[in-house]
C-alpha cells in the first residue's frame, strides 16, 4: 500500500541550504527526473549516485521506483511499486510472461497514481527540490504503454519534469548502436514532448567525446561507417542527416555512475532543462487545456441542443394525441346520435333516457384508443377491445351513465 515517505529527505534547515546556495524556495515546485534507458545502461546505479549526491550536497530528494521486477536496489525508495503490486502474483493470476507481468503491474499501479502525486505535493520541511523516478528496464514498457503515458502526463502537469535518457557509452562506440540509441531518444522526445537530457553513462570506461563529435559533425559519423558497406550502414548514414536538427537542440552530459564523475554538470544541465520546461512546455500545456475545455463546451452545447429538439418533438406528439382524443369524443357524440335515430325507428326505450348516448361515447373513446368503430346501433362496443366491451357491459349492469354524458 502507498504510505508515508520512508526517508530520503535531508534534515538540514532551509536557511542553511539557502546560505550554501543550494536551497530551493518553499514555494518552488520540485523538479521531476524521469530516468529512462535501455536495459543495462546503468539507470539504477545512476539513481543511487544521484541519491548520494543529493545527500552530500544537502538537497531534499524523493525517490520513486516503478520497476516491479527489480530484485535488489542499492537505495531506499520513498515510494516503491513493489509495496503495492506483487509482480509474480500478477504473472500467475493472469498467466503472463515476464514482460506482460511488468506491463500489467505498471498498469495496475497507474490506477492509483493520484495518491503518488498527492504524496509528492505534501508540504515538507525542508521543501523537496528533486523527485527521481526509476522506470522499468524494458524501455518500451514504460514509454509506449498506457501506464507510462499516465505517469508522464500526471507528473508533467503538476511539476517541472525532465526526461533523462541514459546511454550506455561503451556500447555506442559502434556507429549503428549509437544510431539506435539516438532514434530511441528521438521517439521518446516526440512522445513525451518534454525537455530531454542525454546522459552518457559509464564514461569511466569510454569517454563520450566521440558521440558528441558524431552529433556535431556528419562527416565524422559518415567516416566511422566507411568500413561497413551493408544496407544498415547506409541507412544509419541517411538517418544521421535526418537527426541533424534533433542534435542541435539537445542537451547532453557525460557521467560515471560508478565514480560520480560529472554529477555537478548533470545537476546544472537538469536546472537548464527545467527552465526550458517553464518556457516552452507550460504555455503548450495551457493551450492544450484551453482547447480541451473548448471541445468540452462545444460537446455540451450540442447535447443541450439535441435535448431541446427531443423535448420539442415530444411536446408536439403530446399535442397531437390530445387533439386525437377530442376527435374520438366527437365520434362518440355522433355515435350517440346514431343510436338515438336507431332507437326512434326501433322503438327502443333506452335511447329516450339518454343512456344510449353515454354508451356510444364510451365506444368513441375506445375507437380513439385504436379499435374499429362500429356504426351498427345494436353493437355498443369496439371490435377488438375486449376491455372496452366489458366496461360497456358493466355500464348496462350498473354504471351511472350520467357521468359520461357530461364528458
Amino acid at each position: 500500500m502507498l504510505g508515508p515517505a520512508k526517508g530520503g529527505a535531508s534534515s538540514s534547515s532551509p536557511a542553511a541550504a539557502a546560505e550554501a546556495g543550494q536551497g530551493t524556495p518553499p514555494s518552488k515546485k520540485p523538479i521531476v527526473m524521469l530516468v529512462i534507458g535501455m536495459a543495462g545502461s546503468g539507470k539504477t546505479t545512476l539513481i543511487q549516485r544521484l541519491n548520494s549526491h543529493l545527500h552530500t550536497t544537502k538537497r531534499a530528494g524523493y525517490i520513486i521506483n516503478l520497476d516491479p521486477a527489480v530484485t535488489h536496489m542499492p537505495y531506499d525508495a520513498n515510494i516503491d511499486i513493489r509495496d503495492t503490486v506483487k509482480y509474480k502474483n500478477v504473472m500467475k493470476q493472469y498467466n503472463l510472461g515476464p514482460n506482460g507481468g511488468i506491463l500489467t503491474s505498471c498498469n495496475l499501479f497507474a490506477t492509483r497514481f493520484d495518491q503518488v502525486i498527492q504524496l509528492c505535493e505534501k508540504p515538507r520541511t525542508p521543501a523537496l527540490e528533486y523527485i527521481v523516478v526509476d522506470t522499468p528496464g524494458q524501455i518500451e514498457i514504460f514509454t509506449w504503454s498506457a501506464s507510462g503515458a499516465i505517469v508522464t502526463e500526471l507528473f508533467a502537469s503538476s511539476f517541472p519534469t525532465v526526461v533523462l535518457y541514459v546511454v550506455d557509452t561503451p556500447r555506442c562506440v559502434n556507429p549503428q548502436t549509437f544510431m539506435s540509441n539516438m532514434l530511441q531518444a528521438c521517439s521518446i522526445l516526440y512522445k513525451t514532448k518534454l525537455p530531454m537530457l542525454l546522459v552518457f553513462n559509464k564514461t569511466d570506461i569510454a569517454h563520450h567525446g566521440f558521440a558528441l563529435n558524431w552529433m556535431a559533425d556528419f562527416d565524422s559519423y559518415s567516416a566511422a561507417l566507411e568500413a561497413d558497406a551493408t544496407y544498415a550502414a547506409t541507412l544509419s548514414r541517411s538517418l544521421s542527416l535526418v537527426l541533424d536538427e534533433f542534435y542541435t537542440n539537445l542537451r547532453s552530459v557525460g557521467v560515471s555512475a560508478l565514480t560520480g564523475a560529472g554529477m555537478d554538470d548533470l545537476m546544472t544541465a537538469i536546472g537548464g532543462a527545467a527552465e526550458e520546461y517553464e518556457e516552452f512546455y507550460v504555455p503548450d500545456l495551457q493551450q492544450r487545456k484551453k482547447a480541451k475545455e473548448g471541445k468540452e463546451q462545444s460537446r455540451q452545447a450540442k447535447e443541450m441542443e439535441a435535448l431541446r429538439a427531443d423535448m420539442e418533438g415530444t411536446s408536439v406528439k403530446v399535442g397531437r394525441g390530445e387533439s386525437g382524443g377530442g376527435g374520438g369524443g366527437h365520434d362518440g357524440g355522433s355515435g350517440g346520435g346514431g343510436s338515438s335515430s336507431s332507437s326512434s325507428h326501433g322503438g327502443t326505450a333506452a335511447a329516450g333516457t339518454g343512456s344510449g348516448v353515454g354508451r356510444e361515447q364510451i365506444g368513441g373513446v375506445g375507437a380513439a384508443l385504436g379499435g374499429t368503430r362500429v356504426t351498427t346501433p345494436g353493437l355498443r362496443g369496439v371490435v377488438g377491445l375486449g376491455e372496452a366491451s366489458e366496461a360497456m357491459q358493466e355500464g348496462e349492469d350498473g354504471f351511472d351513465d350520467d357521468q359520461f354524458g357530461d364528458a
